[in-house]
């Protein structure tokens, strides 16, 4: 099964299983999906945004207006 042209929003929250979303991001991009990675503030304290900003190749939503580095775009929930 190929997912090229899907996009995705993964949502990772502060569990001590948010490890896991690591596995499923990397699944997902190998499978040729876009994902777009949305943090609570609590779940930092188990995994780094960076990660997911790595394995996604694209910003990571932490606050609820503002990704790592530049204001979240209105409409970045529904785009395609």
């Amino acid at each position: 099964m190929t997912l090229k042209g899907k996009n995705f929003i993964l949502g990772v929250t502060g569990s001590i299983a948010s490890y896991k979303s690591c596995e499923l991001l990397r699944k997902l991009k190998e499978e040729g999906a876009e994902v777009k990675v949305v943090m609570t503030k609590n779940a930092t304290e188990f995994i780094s945004p960076l990660t997911f900003q790595t394995l996604s190749g694209n910003p990571v939503y932490v606050e609820m207006f503002y990704p790592l580095e530049k204001q979240v775009p209105p409409n970045v929930l529904t785009e395609n």
